[in-house]
């Protein structure tokens, strides 16, 4: 076990070089909505590309990936792979988004969704969809962070002080500066967070005889874990289950897509999706070797979402790579908290009270809905913690239903609004109840399966016996000229 005071110790550390930075970027804000949502569309590159990362690369990596290679095997690779291969989407649809965001002005997706159909009506059930399926995943953040800090110190630091914590950090970073403010500090922690965990796995792999004993010791004694479905979880229905909604996760997430919206033009844009990609793949092997090597030296625990902290009071980790991986793991988790409460506190301020509000006022409603989520999600994570892998299944299961609006959105003119309404609508209502009310597990495909399926022949039938809105934007033919014009890629 580590020493609580240290724990302690590295926070409180990490919490000043955050506050600094955090104060340093609220110089740069003018007050307007696009400066506290988007960063005034001014992002660069290198850390347009760490805090994608870091948001999307949270504690889900080396809690719940991790925990699900101890618990079923090399199938979590696969499974993390296709979620990677799901970032190529973002070379299609990344400079479209930007490109309407510089011509339309939107500051979130939602909105953006609402303008290309002509329908208020869309913007507002995306956003609704947006703040149902995301707080599992936030649950999942606090989660993580909870089980992390509890399980290295021996239950010395309770999970909700833990939860608690993760909470208020969030909440400051978001609060004082805005999306320029989570990027900043989330480029640090990005950096933090890879190198620690570079560390770490060199001295776990180190501890355990170097590369070919480890190797030998995995094929030894967890020979099943090295196929497929290996001990029994990765069979192809749960691949399935599982693989299917993250591919499409760069568009399903709003807090992701969002960020295509705030960099400062597509040059920087390149440079992001570089960052990602490298970083992406390397963390992704990582997560995988370490959930190997709790499986080696932390054997049998009861909760697989626990191997993470049990490996860092193994022993086999130095203490000072063990306080620098907590802090790298606490900061992805509260990178991605603060990104989604962000992009959950634009819609509602946009999308739900209205465009036509005063700027002051929206970000002020943000503000408000950042508090909110942050703290419903804490309280649900205290009572949930154990089921942080089911939690975020759940949540991309839901947010796909907006996948077809967003394809039909850039490609298909024949889309509209009563269209992507039924398939929003109609999509989520059946997630809901096939996972709440049928008891669908999230490891069974029908759960996925039936919700894509569903949300795709709503918005295609749909569409095909109605009308477009009048005011609705054409963006398959106002953006091709625009896109013809530019150097993408």
């Amino acid at each position: 076990m580590i020493s609580p005071v240290l724990v302690w110790g590295a926070i409180g550390a990490f919490a000043l070089i955050g506050f600094a930075v955090a104060f340093a970027a609220s110089r740069g804000n003018t007050g307007s909505a696009v400066d506290y949502y988007l960063g005034g569309r001014a992002i660069g590159g290198a850390v347009s590309g760490l805090s994608y990362a870091a948001t999307t690369y949270s504690a889900f990596m080396l809690v719940v990936l991790t925990g699900l290679t101890y618990r079923g095997g090399v199938g979590a690779l696969g499974f993390e792979l296709i979620y990677f291969s799901g970032l190529s989407l973002v070379v299609v649809f990344g400079p479209r988004y930007w490109l309407a965001s510089q011509t339309w002005g939107f500051v979130t997706p939602a909105e953006m969704l609402g303008r290309r159909y002509g329908s208020r009506s869309v913007a507002r059930a995306t956003a609704v969809v947006s703040l149902l399926f995301l707080m599992p995943y936030c649950t999942t953040q606090m989660a993580g962070i909870g089980l992390l800090l509890s399980g290295v110190t021996g239950g010395a630091i309770t999970l909700p002080l833990a939860v608690a914590v993760g909470a208020l950090l969030a909440i400051f970073w978001t609060l004082v500066a805005g999306l320029r403010s989570v990027a900043w500090t989330d480029a640090g922690q990005a950096a933090v967070m890879m190198v620690a965990a570079l560390l770490a796995v060199g001295f776990v792999v180190a501890a355990i005889g170097g590369p070919g004993a480890f190797a030998e010791r995995v094929m030894e004694e967890r020979a099943a874990w090295l196929g497929v479905p290996g001990p029994g979880l990765w069979s192809l229905p749960t691949f399935l289950a599982l693989s299917v909604p993250w591919f499409f996760f760069p568009l399903s997430n709003p807090q992701v897509s969002q960020r295509l919206f705030a960099v400062r033009d597509l040059r920087a844009m390149r440079s992001m999706i570089l960052w990602v990609l490298g970083f992406g793949l390397l963390f992704t092997l990582i997560s995988v070797v370490w959930g190997f090597a709790a499986l080696i030296l932390t054997p049998d625990l009861a909760n697989s979402s626990e191997a993470t902290p049990a490996l860092l009071a193994s022993g086999a980790v130095p203490v000072w790579v063990s306080l620098l991986l907590i802090v790298g793991i606490l900061s992805a988790a509260v990178s991605t908290l603060d990104s989604i409460a962000l992009t959950l506190g634009a819609m509602v301020a946009r999308d739900l009270a209205g465009r036509e509000t005063q700027e002051a006022r929206q970000v002020f409603v943000g503000r408000l809905v950042v508090v909110l989520v942050i703290l419903f999600a804490a309280i649900f994570a205290v009572q949930q913690a154990s089921i942080v892998d089911q939690l975020a299944a759940l949540s991309a299961a839901g947010l796909i239903v907006s996948v077809p609006a967003i394809v039909g959105a850039f490609f298909w003119r024949g889309g509209t609004a009563a269209g992507a309404l039924a398939s929003l609508v109609g999509g989520a209502a059946l997630a809901l109840w096939l996972a709440l009310g049928a008891g669908i597990s999230v490891f069974d495909p029908v759960l996925c399966g039936s919700v894509i399926a569903a949300s795709t022949l709503l918005f295609v039938g749909v569409s095909a016996v109605t009308r477009g809105r009048p005011d609705a934007i054409d963006f398959p033919g106002e953006l091709r000229p625009l896109l013809s014009r530019k150097a993408i890629w």
